[in-house]
């Protein structure tokens, strides 16, 4: 009985917690002064002494997650790399996103930093808190108190990680005076480059163009003209990429080629001038990558592309492929969809392709060569964007004898797709990486 009646205090005591940490990066010391050092709130400042290595790693991470949501308010109205401002890129993302349960699209709560703030300051702890107590009626082992916090100060959910990431990279791009490495996620960019600096990129076809035509349709109707990037076009013209024999034993007969997206972190993007002035000093190299995580996106039938797949974890140091899962139920729109068809959540429990009878196992079997596909990245990530922060890599392995492995393309705003990865070395480069762009932004700020 004291548990519950404890419980809205310990609740209300976390949201205050919260809410005073956040407006310390949005308005306070966190704001105005170097990350870390006094600038960290007491309530996440580390102590040697008395945390344990799990308190630590929890303050850690809710430094790193709340600095990140604070900057984004700082972001907003200026420039993106990809788009005119950081509120047009992130409306245009969220637009097809919405938190399980609502069916309400999240770029609903972006229109402008005032309704925004509503977002973070309101409806996340009341999102956090129906969380809670939805994972103690489903687990009643579970605490709603350290599941609210947890949810508030260290979400580990695959939203929570992209919205990070984009934040980084996106302050990165902006205080560095957009590298041309960011230049990168345009798709012809990135295969043109790739080829001319040696990367095993998806192959396309060196042609003016190409013409389409209907079998049956006559009158000049049913006929259509492709002029190709390479020839300043607007299209990229490949022939159709096969999925391997060893993938193809994965997947249902009509499965889409099917990719493994792998995360890497470079601190290349730590160099002092490591922007288009020229002025670093010492050159990334790809001993400063890291390949974090690594998903098998095992396409399902009759589906065009795997952006419809099951997200199957691999582990980067043995290749072993783990149990999978989706994020499907983050798309899912409108109000009876999101209210009464759309799961709260999805664990890691597909052990089988769910296609074809579920007769096809996936779980346990192992990518072939998986230190040299996760070596290709590394080295991609060394030679094609070494300054840009992360990077998601969609590798395929293909049935062709001359491209046998190969890049389709590379994501810099890139999400895990639910994979796993080490979590402590995430939040140190994540910290690392901010702690030198606070002091550049601080910079910025004297300036203006």
């Amino acid at each position: 009985m004291g548990q519950v009646l404890s419980l809205p205090f310990k609740l209300c005591g976390t949201t205050f917690s919260y809410w005073r940490c956040l407006g310390h990066y949005l308005f306070g010391a966190g704001r105005t002064q170097p990350y870390l050092g006094s600038a960290t709130p007491p309530a996440l400042t580390p102590s040697e002494q008395d945390d344990t290595p799990s308190q630590l790693l929890l303050k850690q991470h809710g430094r790193v997650h709340l600095f990140g949501l604070a900057s984004a308010f700082w972001l907003y109205n200026k420039k993106h790399y990809r788009k005119g401002s950081y509120a047009q890129d992130l409306q245009d993302n969220l637009r097809n996103v919405a938190i399980p349960g609502t069916g309400l699209p999240l770029s609903w709560f972006v229109p402008n930093r005032l309704v925004a703030l509503g977002l973070v300051g309101i409806a996340y702890p009341a999102v956090a808190c129906m969380a809670a107590f939805h994972k103690y009626f489903t687990d009643s082992s579970s605490s709603i108190s350290e599941e609210y916090a947890l949810r508030l100060f260290a979400p580990n959910d695959w939203f929570s990680y992209w919205r990070l990431n984009c934040n980084v990279v996106g302050m990165h791009a902006l205080l560095r005076d957009f590298p041309i490495d960011y230049e990168m996620e345009n798709k012809w960019t990135f295969l043109k480059e790739g080829a001319d600096r040696g990367v095993p990129i998806s192959p396309f076809l060196d042609t003016p163009g190409i013409v389409v035509k209907h079998r049956n349709e006559e009158g000049g109707m049913g006929i259509h003209f492709y002029k190709n990037a390479t020839d300043g076009g607007d299209w990229i013209i490949q022939e159709r990429i096969l999925n391997s024999a060893w993938v193809s034993s994965l997947l249902p007969q009509k499965a889409p080629l099917s990719t493994f997206r792998v995360i890497t972190q470079s601190r290349g993007c730590l160099l002092k001038g490591a922007n288009n002035s020229n002025e670093t000093t010492d050159s990334p190299t790809v001993d400063q990558v890291t390949a974090l995580s690594c998903v098998f996106r095992a396409g399902r039938e009759n589906a065009l592309t795997d952006h419809d797949s099951i997200l199957f974890d691999v582990d980067v140091k043995t290749g072993r492929i783990g149990k999978g899962t989706t994020n499907a139920h983050w798309y899912r729109l409108g109000l009876w969809d999101g209210l009464f068809r759309c799961p709260w959540r999805s664990s890691h429990d597909y052990t089988h392709h769910p296609d074809n009878g579920g007769a096809i196992e996936v779980t346990g079997k192992v990518v072939p060569d998986i230190k040299g596909i996760l070596t290709l990245v590394e080295e991609a990530h060394a030679k094609m964007c070494p300054t840009v922060p992360l990077a998601g890599w969609d590798v395929v392995l293909s049935a062709s004898n001359d491209v046998p492995v190969c890049l389709l393309e590379v994501n810099l705003s890139c999400n895990f797709f639910r994979g796993s990865f080490d979590t402590k070395t995430y939040l140190d480069f994540m910290e690392d990486t901010f702690r030198e762009l606070q002091a550049e932004r601080l910079i910025a700020d004297n300036k203006n």
